[in-house]
């Protein structure tokens, strides 16, 4: 112990710690003045004799500049300025500096554990929040010298704690020390060290019942807490505490007429000193919370994820680690269970899981030493501990039901959906269900969860998902009994695959009932798909009949196919009808069947509608095309409003699709500026159009300077164009360097093109790189032969086109086909023709059924033929069907050769 030193000898002490501390680091007083972010006559008058004492703020930073303990210096300070008087102890009051505490000491629960050898409690980002405000504005009246009281009342771990410890941070940077009074107890010394409490000091009263409420000893804390609160010679000084509700009523709520007053004192200190603070976070808290989680924060993305709708985040986040440590050090049987549960929502089973199933389903969970000890109420004792809350009021399986449905009286009666759950039922926590789904997410459940969700399980899509999943992990006959199970219960999905099942086996009319039954649930159903298979089998009015069932059920395809049939058939209102229900159910290309449809029969206004109503969705090649209509019809004032929606959205598409219909109305310039304004949006097409309007215009140089910016943005055709120009200009070296960057990208044509440059200059080893390049491309080879070809070197002609063939290029196998009739083997040439045939290829298609055809085989030609046809690559007309190019009128093939 050592003699209470005066103001002066405090203030000489200080100063001589400073000049040590000054010597020590090698530093003169400009330079620390530097570091310390504090003024150069500030430094200079904390050093100099007969100035006052530096402010607490010059201390501190001073203090972490010269690596001095900032506590003592602070102390010394104190008694220099005179705000301690000596008289009140020895050991300069309680507490310490705010930043020598760590908030899980203070009692603010942790967000998370962080991983490393010695798990680290951890804490989200902080989302200020409306109490926030008043708690700040207390702090820093403190720090301006007032004295303030503060006690958060809320619910367990709605963010009091945290919130007091967040309100203090400012007050660090001004010397503040905090106290938490803990030992022996609370109470006890709260009331030993009130009077000891220097100024600038946190007073930390979390939990505040077990000061305040102490049977013995909380009115005299209370009285204590008021002196210091009012005595001038102690402030500032800020007491910060929380509180339940239920003990703020009791302390608060005067008691009968009569009756002891227990609290009157506590009554006194809360008046006007109490912040309630609310259990959710408000819109503005949540948007706020997910600016954080994008920006990285981890463990409130997590807690939005789960709390998002209910808005209960601080609790989610206090409750996690307590929920992970209940799950990780509980008995094998709770962890079954819970293993069990978990399993049960990552595939697909609903909130509320019955206790029989997951009773059940937790068996093989267990090892075989545990099962043998398992005693006969061990499931209720499981349930038991797992529905024990931890922070937040969450429990990691909580007994839970199905809040009922409430009907206005004289409503209609219906017939209440089935339940998925018979009994008791429980709700897994949502952290452990987030948990599972990564920790789980490669485990099979075993075979006592399959039975038991066949067992228990009556939901239609709990069953459907479940069967789903058993499918994907390959437990096929659990995935059979189960989706039988999901269709009994209406699941419209297990009743398609059922009903597919029944097509397969060729029972049409079983299938057909099972698709029924899965559109009377509601699901979408194949009814479409069976009509067609009735339409190929040859059962025109088998498909037509199911068609209608699934336009009446709503199937937008089946609604659409109708309408085609209607419009075919010459009815044209109905026709409409049924593009106007496709339309309502999704099927856009149904708008631009109406549209056609009106137009053919000169309905303009009908046009106008339908684009008005694609307008409406904010569909801009509508807008601009109903613009274009418009100012067709005169109505300027009307047209550019709608022209101007197209610009103000900068659709780069539509904005295109405007300066087109500009061009096409002849307004050239208006057509420019809009494509000027695409290409400045970096649109190489843009440049492209730009670039075509000046070609029209003959301007050359316009034209030049477009390509030139088109390929500088590595446009491929821009590239070729330039490299064109600079062919023809004889600039060969200029035009190779454009001709590689278009090769670079992939461009077979230009690769081949640009190895016969470097064969023209006698650049055979580069010129062979670049056929060799593209001889790894079946396209590539036949590009090659037929450049091959054009310079009458037939013979390197055909050999690359054998080449092509055998990479699988079909035209290449049809110009050898085409060689060999010629040269009259026309086994070769029906050997080419077939192999082409079989790659789908049109062309070799009808090759093989003329060939067919000259040789007697009908049947077979006909075939070739329909396939040919059903490819949609080939003309209409009969003739040209029939007599392809490279064949003569009178059907003998013209020489391909010279």
């Amino acid at each position: 112990m050592h003699d209470e030193p005066s103001e002066l000898t405090a203030l000489i002490e200080l100063r001589k710690r400073l000049a040590d501390g000054l010597a020590r680091a090698g530093l003169n007083k400009t330079q620390l003045a530097t570091r310390a972010e504090l003024g150069r006559t500030t430094v200079q008058e904390a050093f100099q004799a007969g100035k006052p004492a530096p402010s607490a703020e010059t201390v501190v930073a001073l203090a972490r500049v010269l690596r001095l303990p900032d506590q003592r210096l602070l102390d010394l300070r104190r008694i220099a300025a005179g705000d301690i008087d000596p008289a009140l102890g020895k050991n300069y009051g309680p507490g310490r500096p705010i930043t020598e505490w760590d908030p899980h000491d203070l009692e603010v629960h942790p967000a998370g554990i962080g991983s490393g050898v010695v798990p680290q409690r951890t804490l989200s980002g902080y989302v200020p929040r409306g109490h926030d405000r008043i708690l700040t504005d207390a702090a820093l009246e403190a720090a301006q010298g007032n004295s303030r009281m503060l006690v958060l009342v809320g619910t367990s771990s709605t963010g009091k704690t945290r919130a007091c410890w967040e309100s203090v941070q400012p007050l660090t940077h001004k010397g503040w020390g905090l106290w938490h009074p803990f030992d022996p107890t609370r109470a006890q010394a709260a009331l030993d060290d009130l009077r000891r409490v220097e100024p600038c000091t946190v007073v930390w009263l979390n939990e505040a019942q077990h000061y305040l409420g102490n049977p013995q000893l909380g009115e005299r804390i209370a009285a204590a807490v008021h002196n210091l609160l009012t005595h001038p010679k102690r402030r500032p000084v800020l007491v910060l505490g929380t509180l339940w509700p239920e003990y703020a009523d009791q302390y608060t709520v005067l008691p009968p007429a009569g009756s002891p007053d227990p609290h009157s004192r506590v009554r006194e200190i809360l008046a006007g000193r109490t912040l309630t603070i609310p259990d959710t976070f408000d819109q503005d808290a949540l948007r706020t919370a997910a600016v954080l989680a994008q920006d990285g924060d981890q463990l409130l993305g997590d807690a939005l994820t789960r709390a998002h709708d209910h808005g209960r985040v601080t609790q989610d986040l206090a409750g996690a680690p307590e929920l992970l440590r209940r799950y990780e050090h509980g008995a094998p049987t709770t962890k079954a269970v819970l293993h069990a549960a978990m399993d049960a929502r990552r595939l697909g089973v609903g909130l509320h899981l019955p206790q029989t199933f997951l009773t059940d389903a937790a068996i093989d969970y267990l090892s075989e030493q545990d099962y043998d000890e398992l005693t006969d109420d061990w499931a209720e004792a499981a349930f038991a501990d797992l529905a024990r809350p931890v922070h937040g009021k969450q429990a990691p399986l909580r007994r839970t039901g199905a809040r009922p449905r409430r009907r206005p009286p004289g409503g209609p009666i219906s017939t209440p959906a089935p339940s998925s759950v018979t009994g008791p039922a429980f709700r897994l926590a949502d952290y452990l269900e987030q948990h599972g789904r990564t920790a789980r997410l490669r485990l099979c459940p075993p075979a006592s969860f399959w039975a038991a969700a066949y067992a228990h399980l009556t939901h239609s899509d709990d069953l459907g998902n479940l069967a789903l999943a058993a499918e994907r992990r390959h437990r096929l006959q659990w995935a059979h009994h189960l989706r039988l199970r999901a269709a009994d219960a209406g699941h419209p999905y297990s009743l398609n695959c059922l009903a597919r099942i029944w097509e397969e086996a060729g029972d049409m009319e079983g299938a057909e009932a099972l698709y029924q039954r899965a559109v009377d649930a509601g699901g979408a159903s194949d009814l479409t798909e069976l009509a067609d298979q009735r339409r190929e089998a040859g059962d025109p009015e088998g498909a037509e009949a199911l068609y209608r069932r699934a336009a009446d059920a709503g199937d937008a395809d089946a609604l659409f196919l109708v309408a085609r049939r209607r419009k075919a058939a010459g009815d044209r209102e109905g026709a409409e009808a049924f593009y106007q229900r496709a339309a309502d159910a999704g099927r856009a290309d149904a708008l631009v069947d109406l549209v056609e449809l009106k137009e053919e029969t000169g309905d303009w206004e009908g046009v106008k509608s339908l684009y008005r109503r694609a307008a409406a969705t904010g569909d801009t090649y509508a807008i601009a095309r109903l613009a274009d209509m418009m100012e067709e019809a005169g109505d300027q004032e009307g047209a550019e409003a709608l022209y101007q929606q197209v610009v103000d959205a900068d659709d780069t598409d539509a904005l295109i699709n405007l300066a087109e219909l500009k061009e096409e109305a002849g307004d050239l310039d208006g057509a420019e500026a809009l494509y000027q304004r695409v290409a400045d949006a970096g649109d190489t097409h843009a440049l492209i159009f730009l670039a075509q309007m000046k070609e029209e215009a003959e301007d050359w140089e316009g034209v030049k300077v477009l390509y030139q910016r088109a390929a500088d943005a590595g446009d491929t055709h821009a590239l070729k164009y330039l490299a064109q120009m600079k062919e023809k200009a004889g600039d060969l070296e200029g035009a190779e360097a454009l001709y590689q960057r278009a090769a670079d990208t992939g461009d077979t044509y230009t690769v081949v093109h640009l190895a016969e440059l470097k064969e023209e200059a006698g650049d055979l080893e580069g010129a062979e790189t670049l056929y060799q390049q593209a001889a790894t491309d079946p396209t590539a080879l036949t590009v090659l032969a037929q450049i091959r070809e054009q310079a009458g070197d037939w013979e390197g002609a055909k050999a690359v086109y054998e080449r092509a063939a055998d990479a699988g290029h079909a035209s290449a196998m049809v110009r050898l086909a085409e060689l060999r009739e010629w040269a009259g083997d026309q086994k070769g040439a029906e050997t080419f023709y077939q192999r082409a045939a079989d790659t789908g290829d049109p062309d070799a298609l009808i090759h093989v059924a003329r060939m067919r055809d000259e040789a007697g085989d009908q049947e077979d030609a006909e075939t070739f033929y329909q396939q040919a046809a059903n490819t949609g690559e080939l003309p209409d007309d009969e003739a040209k069907m029939r007599w392809p190019y490279g064949l003569d009128p009178d059907g003998s093939p013209t020489p391909p050769w010279p």
